[in-house]
């Protein structure tokens, strides 16, 4: 019989395909699951914009009843003048017709002059008044007006001193909210009271207060003026230097601060009970100028140029609780990589196996520490809160990990790392000048604790083991 040839060899079976690219695909599952679990913290993101909403909704309720933010502006001289103009008219003639004549006519219009210096010095007592779980900051204002008026000139202004009309000269001022004012506003003008009624004259603006002077000798030499004021506001205080030469001083017992419009400070003191503010503000600094008329053409002083001059303090708190919570669930996917590589850290060198479910379950747990944090600083400050959603996180994750990491230095190196990132992320958080320096320092640091464990890993062997 011929001799029966035995069978070629069959070739080594190859790994499968996820056998030799198992580290790729873990990574690239860990990266989905990292996906995944963004849904749940723009859930929270969603959760936290609603509850600012219903924040900012209690707020404004509060301060519509109280008084809203306050802008002080003024004090104005108002003087009316009678000018000529031309018009175009139409004239009825016997036969019928309509014939268009230019005519003269008289009207009455108002000059506006600023003081040469204006002093203004302010005391804020702030408060806190609650609806439900919200607060709102509000304020006590009791505030002077000084300073001193020169004589008109309105020669720039191309009035003739004989249209002037001083019998009805006023002097008035505009505030925001007069639902506030304590008390009733007197206008000391030379050593003279005068009431002020409400109503603004000053252009652009209607509440307000003013005084008619009432007197029908012309202003021929400088007048000293002084108007108190005593009224309720919420948010800020703000001045207008409607002078040549402006001076403010602001005391307030609250120490959260901030300084905002055009100026700020020459001198502050800012302590834990509170702050006192000076500044020195010249007219150079805004866009309006010291006179002008009521007349079309005169155009330069509006309530825009007004705004842009402001300055003053602002008492809501700079960064509240809510805030903090939005600036930290920023860093959620932070803290889900770190926590996800730190078990693939395990899995890679370790020969730790870890289920997608798992990980998946620590990362939910990661996401809750948010909504914990959210709910409970409504009811206590932030710093205890982040403590009690801290602490019940980190409690609650090394629990879990004990079981599938087998316990031991693992899950304490789990726990350990956690305190460490939850008291980083608080640090950052309270250091807001230097949280993105100490981010990047933090990130840095930990890219090179992965890069020194995992120098001396082969991971094409490990795949081909």
């Amino acid at each position: 019989m011929p001799d029966v040839q035995a069978p070629p060899p069959l070739p080594k079976s190859q790994p499968f395909f996820a056998r030799r690219h198992s580290t790729i695909l873990k990574l690239l599952g860990v990266g989905a699951l990292v996906l995944v679990l963004l849904i749940p913290l723009a859930m929270i993101t969603g959760v936290l914009n609603e509850r600012l909403r219903r924040r900012n909704e209690a707020v404004a309720d509060i301060t519509s009843s109280w008084g809203r933010e306050q802008n002080l502006i003024g004090p104005v001289l108002g003087i009316p003048y009678q000018y000529k103009f031309k018009t175009v008219k139409e004239v009825p003639l016997a036969d019928g017709r309509v014939e268009r004549r230019e005519v003269e006519e008289t009207a009455t219009g108002n000059a506006y002059f600023l003081p040469e210096t204006l002093n203004i010095s302010g005391n804020a007592q702030t408060q806190k008044l609650h609806r439900g779980i919200y607060d709102a900051v509000v304020y006590r204002a009791q505030t002077v007006l000084s300073g001193k008026f020169v004589p008109p000139d309105f020669g720039p202004l191309k009035i003739d001193l004989k249209d002037v009309q001083w019998k009805d000269a006023f002097v008035t001022i505009a505030i925001n909210d007069l639902r506030g004012t304590r008390e009733a506003i007197v206008l000391d003008w030379g050593g003279t009271k005068h009431p002020m009624l409400p109503g603004s004259q000053v252009l652009g603006y209607t509440t307000g207060a003013t005084a008619s002077l009432g007197s029908d000798q012309p202003i021929s030499s400088e007048i000293q003026f002084s108007i108190p004021l005593d009224f309720n506001g919420s948010e800020g205080i703000y001045f207008a230097p409607f002078g040549v030469q402006n001076e403010a001083t602001l005391k307030s017992n609250s120490a959260d601060v901030g300084f905002r419009g055009a100026f700020l400070p020459a001198e502050r003191s800012l302590r834990a009970d509170g702050f006192d503010a000076k500044w020195k503000v010249s007219y150079y600094g805004r866009d309006y100028p010291q006179s002008w008329t009521s007349r079309t053409g005169n155009d330069r002083f509006t309530t825009q140029a007004v705004s842009n001059s402001l300055f003053g303090a602002q008492f809501l708190s700079i960064l509240d609780a809510y805030r903090y919570v939005e600036r930290s669930i920023k860093y959620g996917v932070l803290f889900l990589v770190l926590v996800f590589t730190a078990f693939f850290l395990f899995e890679a060198t370790a020969r730790q196996k870890i289920h997608p479910f798992q990980y998946l379950m620590v990362g939910a747990a990661l996401c809750l520490f948010y909504l914990l944090l959210l709910s409970i600083s409504e009811f206590i400050g932030f710093s205890w809160a982040y403590l009690i959603a801290a602490v019940a996180s980190i409690a609650l994750i090394t629990w879990y990990c004990r079981f599938f990491l087998g316990g031991g230095v693992r899950t304490l190196m789990i726990g350990a790392g956690l305190t460490g990132v939850y008291t980083f992320l608080y640090i950052t958080l309270r250091q807001q000048d230097y949280a993105l320096l100490m981010g990047a320092i933090a990130l840095f640091i930990v890219l090179a604790i992965v890069m020194y464990v995992t120098r001396k890993v082969d991971w094409y062997a490990r795949d081909a083991s």
